[in-house]
């Protein structure tokens, strides 16, 4: 949630300001702490203020996330351009989106001042939002610095890893594990050629006290650590994360690949690590070795943050080649980025759809099953709910089901709780919701995804310089047939593909992946089962 990067305005179906009427989104309402709307429940403790507006100026809207928007922002008193990220408290909707925010905050001031954190300057609390003012970050993300470059190196590699595992170690040392390492959460601070990488988001990041172990699983399924699957963990799964960081700089594809969530979380568990495709052959012996201590399955056998840093492939950094690792690699990496970006693009306009045309029917379920009228329902009565609104679901998965989608643990769902459950059930991959993301990209409505919509779709999330050469790649990584355009079994075929657009954010870590890892492990078995397929 500390993003502040520079990104495209557009409203939360992910179509651009000015364009369509935005939809109210139902899942506004704090279904978690039954607020009115004269009645906020307060989130930070001790706040700078009240009135954010009396010390910075608002400017244009940066970007827009799960739960937030972020404006440029300015220090009336000193000219200081900033990000102010405004977490609107519609948006918390349950008591565990409460304790994220209060906890990112809590963390960001808990870590010293740090040359590669991004740093938080003030917080700001009124009846309608808690506002995040940092530092702004806008030299852009880590794979797009790389691709603009032309080339890249060995060297480059080794100074982009020193510089996330120095994080990792200052967060281990104050106590802190990040729990979401990955490329998109590293920004570079502004356009310069030396400018500093930060680590931008702490949403995910748990304070932790030495031998400590955690069992909620969270982040992004091709950055998880075996450990993390097993649900028992510590902070361990941060060197584990960037020993996937500085894989993906190596080659510009994942270790661990597979076209489903299944097979993703399979191979992590096998955790073999390839090194036969290009450009590995031509891979010092040093930086592979590094590669393997850090991928290293059992955590206890694992290099730690400062064992990393003493690496002698880090420690002679500036003697590791400076020889370009290849086209090969620089394209991937643009691709990994830029594809992304359309999968996030797509996601959105499916969570609109699926927010205002079904919260109705979700709320018709819960009236069903809470017969008590409570406010909340217990699994007797969610095994019986599940049967009238006609879902055959075994009695263990009831189970499986109540423990993933019970957030804070009190043995009922709330609404909130319900909704989550509700949206697994719903399955956020089927066509329906696929063809109304598609007819948002098809905007002449041809049936196809010609390269004029799909340049119009991501004007804003590439740059002038580049921006041709990364459609060109899209249209040709999603156009099998090659008939110059995306026909909607080629768009589905590359919304269904194994990548973490879907899984990126906290909500989905915790209603999806959690109740399939819990199949994964109940049993000491490897067979990932799920539901849905």
């Amino acid at each position: 949630m500390g993003n502040c990067c520079i990104t495209p305005s557009v409203d939360e179906s992910g179509t651009k300001k000015g364009k369509h009427k935005q939809n109210q989104n139902p899942f506004t309402i704090d279904y978690g702490t039954n607020q009115t709307s004269r009645d906020y429940v307060l989130v930070l403790e001790n706040p700078t203020g009240r009135d954010l507006e009396q010390k910075y100026e608002l400017g244009i809207e940066l970007g827009r996330g799960e739960f937030g928007v972020t404006y440029l922002c300015t220090d009336k008193s000193t000219g200081e351009k900033l990000a102010c990220k405004s977490i609107s408290k519609k948006k918390l909707r349950t008591r565990v989106d409460i304790e994220d925010v209060k906890r990112e905050v809590e963390i960001m001031k808990h870590l010293p001042s740090h040359p590669n954190i991004v740093s938080l300057k003030a917080t700001y609390e009124d009846d309608n939002a808690v506002h995040l003012v940092m530092e702004l970050c806008e030299g852009g993300e880590l794979f797009d610095r790389i691709v603009a470059r032309g080339h890249y190196t060995e060297r480059a590699a080794a100074n982009v890893t020193r510089t996330i595992v120095q994080v990792i170690q200052m967060c281990h040392k104050h106590g802190v594990i990040h729990r979401d390492l990955k490329p998109e959460n590293f920004l570079f601070a502004n356009n310069k050629e030396a400018s500093a990488l930060k680590a931008i988001d702490f949403g995910l990041s748990v304070f932790f006290k030495p031998g400590e172990r955690f069992n909620e699983i969270v982040g992004s399924p091709y950055y998880m650590a075996p450990e993390v699957l097993k649900r028992s963990y510590g902070p361990e799964v941060d060197v584990w994360s960037a020993g996937v960081v500085l894989y993906i700089l190596l080659c510009g594809v994942p270790p661990f690949w597979a076209e489903t969530e299944q097979g993703v979380a399979q191979a992590i568990i096998r955790s073999v690590v390839d090194f036969k495709r290009e450009p590995w052959p031509n891979v010092s012996d040093g930086a592979k070795d590094l590669v393997r201590k850090m991928l290293e399955p059992d955590p206890k056998r694992r290099l730690t943050a400062h064992d990393v840093l003493e690496h002698p492939w880090l420690q002679n950094a500036k003697k590791a080649s400076n020889v370009s690792l290849g086209e090969t690699v620089r394209t991937r990496l643009m691709q990994f980025s830029v594809m992304n970006k359309l999968k996030k693009r797509a996601l959105r306009v499916i969570a609109e759809h699926l927010s205002v045309e079904e919260a109705t029917g979700f709320k018709e379920g819960f009236k069903v099953m809470d017969i008590s009228n409570r406010g909340k329902i217990n699994v007797d009565e969610l095994r019986i709910g599940l049967q009238k609104l006609g879902h055959q679901v075994p009695e263990t998965d009831i189970h499986i089901l109540m423990e993933a989608g019970d957030a804070d643990k009190d043995g009922y769902l709330d609404y909130g709780e319900f909704v989550a459950i509700s949206v697994h059930l719903r399955k956020m991959g089927n066509d329906e919701y696929l063809r109304k993301a598609f007819a948002f990209f098809d905007q002449n409505q041809s049936g196809y995804i010609e390269m004029d919509e799909l340049r119009e779709a991501l004007v804003d999330e590439v740059d002038n310089n580049s921006e041709e050469d990364v459609i060109n790649a899209i249209m040709h990584d999603v156009d099998t047939d090659k008939d110059g355009r995306i026909s909607y079994e080629e768009f589905a075929a590359m919304m269904k593909a194994g990548t973490d657009w879907r899984k990126a954010s906290r909500q989905y870590s915790r209603e999806r992946y959690n109740s399939l890892s819990l199949k994964l492990f109940k049993d000491g078995s490897l067979e990932l089962k799920d539901e849905d397929s």
